[in-house]
């Protein structure tokens, strides 16, 4: 069951940002065999950025937010 204030949840919670966040990363790390790793990026990097970012999600969902609460 969704929460009355998904709304506002969905644009100041940092663990949603940082979940997209991840979810765009992982599709880059799919797309980019198929598009000749033209970034110019040095190799290896995606992974342990992925990993960062994750942890920082699950830290912030922890962390109480400002102008959220659960109900």
């Amino acid at each position: 069951m969704l929460l009355p204030n998904w709304r506002a949840i969905l644009a100041r919670a940092w663990s949603f940002r940082l979940i997209v966040a991840i979810a765009l990363l992982q599709g880059l790390d799919y797309a980019m065999p198929y598009v000749g790793m033209s970034l110019p990026l040095p190799e290896g990097w995606l992974t342990p950025v992925t990993i960062v970012i994750a942890v920082l999600a699950a830290f912030s969902r922890l962390v109480p937010q400002r102008g959220l609460s659960d109900g």
